[in-house]
C-alpha cells in the first residue's frame, strides 16, 4: 500500500505542521519531511498507480516512471537542502511555503493525467508567490503581485488548452501530442510561460531577486524545471522548442552581462539554461531528452549553489549590488570556494555536472547534423563562462576592495553550501552516477580527449576576453530594459494617454451639448412658454381659435395621406 501514497502529501503535512511546531520539532520537521518524501518517490511504481472517476474521465493522480521518478528525487533533494540552509534564518511561514511549494512540483512530477498536473501546477503558483512576498519589502510586494498576475494567466490559458484538447481528443491524458490545435497551442503557451521563455520572460529576474536570500534558493529549483518535465511528457520533438529554446540561451546572457544586481544576473542565467534544454526537448531524441532530463538535474544543484553563495553575502553584507560588494574572500573563503564551483559547474567546465549534462544536448545536435544549434549552443557556452563563471565570482569576491569584512556563512548554510558543491563534483567525476537513473539507455562519454580539449579552449579563451574587456565589464548604476516594458510602462502611458483624450474629448462634448441645450431651452421658451419678463406666451403655446385647429388639423392629415400613397 505504500506504493499508492503520493509522494507530495508528505511534503503538505510538513507545511502545515511547520508554523504551529516550535524549536527542535519544527526544526526535526523540516530536515526529516524532504528525506521521507524522497523514500517515498522511490517506491512509486512505473505506470499508473491509481485512477479515479471525474466527471466524464478518470484522472491518475499517481504514475511513475524514470523520468518522472528523477525529477521528483531532485525536488525532494533540492527541498532537503534549501531546508537546511534556510531554517535557522527563514521565517516558518516562509518555510511553509517553500515546502508548499516543493509539494506542488513533485504532484506535478507523478501527476498522470492533465487535470492533475493542472492542480499542482496552479499549487506552486499560489505558495511561490507566497515565497515571493516573504522577501518582505515593498519591491517584494509588487513584484509578487506582477508574478502572480503573470502565473495566473499562463494557468489560464494552461486551462483552456487542456479543455480544448479534452474536446477534441476525449481525453485528459498525459502523453506526447502533435502541436496541430488551438487547445495544444494553448497548452505549449501556457507551459512556456512557466518555462521563462521571451517575451514574458522577465517575471522571473522580476520577482526572484526580491524575495528573502532563502527564498530565492527555493524559488531557483521548482517553477521552470517542472515546466520542462512538462514539455518532455508533452511535447518532444516539438520543432517551435529549438528556436524558442535558442533565443532563451542568448537573451539569457546579454541580460545577465548587463545586470549589476548580484541575484538578477543569476536569474537571467536561469533563463539561459533553461533554454539549453528547451532546446534539447525540440530536438527530441532520446540522447536530447537524456540530456534535458540530465541537464535540469545538475542545473537544480548548482543553480541553488549559486544562490546560495549569493545569499549568505547578501545576509552577511546587506548588499545585493557588484558595485556595492568586492573583496569578499578575505573573510568568507568558504562561502567564495562554493560560488566557485557552482560558477565552474554552471559554465559545463570539465570535472563539474555541468560539462557531463551539458554536453549531451551539443552531442544530439551534432548526431542529427543541427550545425548551425550546436555551434550556437557552443558560443552560448562561453557566454556562460563570461556572466555566470567569471563576472559572478570576480565581482562578488574579487575585484576591488570594498573594506567588507563580513563573517562567513553560518553552519547550516555552509552545510548546504558544502553538499551541493560535492554533488556538482561528484556527478562530473562520475557522470554515471546519473545515467543510469536517466529515462533512455545511455551510450555517451563526455570525456573524450577531442570534446574536452573543445571546452577547454573555449571556456580559456572566454576567460582572457573577460579580462581583456574587464574594463567594459565593470557594472554602473543603470536599469535594462525588458520586455516587460511593454506592459508595465508603454502599455500604462498608452492607456493614460487614452484616458486623458477621451477625458478632453468628453470634456468637449459635454460643453458643446450643454451649448446646444442651453439654444434649445432659448428656442423652447420662445414658443413653447414665456420669455423673460414678456408674460405672453410663445407661438405654439397660445390659444387658438377652434377654426383655426381645425384648419392645422386639415392640412397635416392632407400631408400625412399624400406621403402614405406616394
Amino acid at each position: 500500500m505504500l506504493e499508492l501514497i503520493p509522494p507530495a502529501i508528505f511534503m503538505i503535512v510538513a507545511a502545515l505542521l511547520i508554523g504551529p511546531a516550535r524549536g527542535h520539532l519544527r526544526s526535526a520537521i523540516v530536515l526529516a519531511a524532504p528525506l521521507i518524501t524522497l523514500w517515498f518517490v522511490w517506491q512509486v511504481p512505473n505506470g499508473i498507480a491509481y485512477d479515479l472517476p471525474f466527471l466524464d474521465y478518470r484522472i491518475q493522480p499517481l504514475e511513475g516512471s524514470e523520468v518522472r521518478r528523477l525529477f521528483a528525487t531532485i525536488f525532494a533533494l533540492m527541498a532537503f537542502v534549501g531546508g537546511l540552509y534556510s531554517f535557522r534564518q527563514a521565517r516558518a511561514y516562509e518555510l511553509a511555503a517553500g515546502y508548499a511549494y516543493a509539494a506542488g512540483a513533485i504532484g506535478v512530477s507523478f501527476a498522470g493525467d492533465l487535470v492533475s498536473l493542472f492542480v499542482y501546477w496552479e499549487f506552486m503558483a499560489l505558495f511561490s508567490t507566497v515565497v515571493v512576498w516573504c522577501g518582505g519589502t515593498p519591491e517584494a510586494r509588487r513584484a509578487g503581485i506582477r508574478y502572480a498576475i503573470m502565473h495566473l494567466l499562463g494557468g489560464v490559458i494552461l486551462m483552456v488548452g487542456i479543455e480544448g484538447v479534452a474536446v477534441d481528443t476525449g481525453s485528459i491524458d498525459i502523453r506526447p501530442m502533435l502541436n496541430n490545435s488551438v487547445g495544444t497551442w494553448m497548452m505549449l503557451s501556457g507551459i512556456l510561460i512557466n518555462a521563462a521563455a521571451p517575451p514574458v520572460s522577465a517575471w522571473l529576474a522580476d520577482a526572484y531577486p526580491t524575495s528573502s536570500p532563502t527564498g530565492s534558493v527555493f524559488l531557483s529549483a521548482f517553477t521552470t524545471k517542472t515546466a520542462i518535465l512538462t514539455l518532455i511528457l508533452l511535447y518532444p520533438g516539438e520543432p517551435v522548442l529549438v528556436g524558442i529554446g535558442l533565443f532563451m540561451v542568448m537573451y539569457g546572457i546579454i541580460y545577465a552581462l548587463l545586470e549589476n544586481d548580484i541575484r538578477r544576473i543569476l536569474a537571467y542565467s536561469i533563463v539561459n539554461q533553461v533554454g539549453f534544454m528547451v532546446c534539447a526537448v525540440g530536438i527530441g531524441t532520446q540522447m536530447a531528452l537524456n540530456g534535458a532530463a540530465a541537464h535540469a538535474f545538475a542545473h537544480i544543484i548548482y543553480k541553488a549553489l549559486l544562490f546560495m553563495s549569493a545569499g549568505v553575502v547578501i545576509y552577511r553584507t546587506g548588499f545585493n549590488r557588484c558595485t556595492d560588494v568586492g573583496g569578499l574572500f578575505r573573510t568568507m573563503p568558504l562561502t567564495a570556494i562554493c560560488g566557485i564551483v557552482g560558477a565552474l559547474a554552471i559554465s559545463g567546465f570539465p570535472l563539474t555536472s555541468g560539462f557531463t549534462t551539458k554536453t549531451m544536448i551539443s552531442q544530439a545536435a551534432a548526431d542529427e547534423s543541427l550545425v548551425t544549434v550546436y555551434m550556437l549552443l557552443a558560443a552560448a557556452s562561453a557566454g556562460v563562462f563570461l556572466h555566470a563563471g567569471i563576472k559572478f565570482p570576480w565581482f562578488v569576491f574579487f575585484q576591488r576592495d570594498s573594506g567588507l569584512r563580513p563573517k562567513d556563512a553560518p553552519w547550516n548554510m555552509a552545510a548546504a553550501m558544502v553538499i551541493f558543491s560535492v554533488l556538482c563534483i561528484l556527478l562530473g567525476v562520475a557522470p554515471d552516477l546519473l545515467y543510469r537513473f536517466l529515462p533512455y539507455p545511455v551510450e555517451y562519454d563526455a570525456y573524450t580527449p577531442g570534446k574536452v580539449l573543445f571546452y577547454l579552449q573555449l571556456l580559456m579563451f572566454s576567460g582572457l576576453a573577460f579580462f581583456l574587456l574587464l574594463p567594459l565589464m565593470k557594472r554602473t548604476e543603470t536599469i535594462s530594459l525588458d520586455f516587460d516594458w511593454l506592459w508595465r510602462v508603454a502599455l500604462f502611458r498608452v492607456a493614460s494617454g487614452t484616458f486623458a483624450v477621451a477625458a478632453a474629448v468628453g470634456g468637449a462634448v459635454t460643453a458643446a451639448a450643454g451649448s446646444v441645450l442651453a439654444r434649445l431651452r432659448v428656442v423652447a421658451t420662445r414658443y413653447l412658454g414665456t420669455s423673460g419678463d414678456d408674460t405672453r406666451p410663445g407661438v405654439l403655446a397660445r390659444t387658438w381659435p377652434i377654426g383655426v385647429t381645425a384648419l392645422w388639423i386639415a392640412l397635416l392629415l392632407t400631408a400625412y395621406v399624400l406621403i402614405y400613397y406616394f
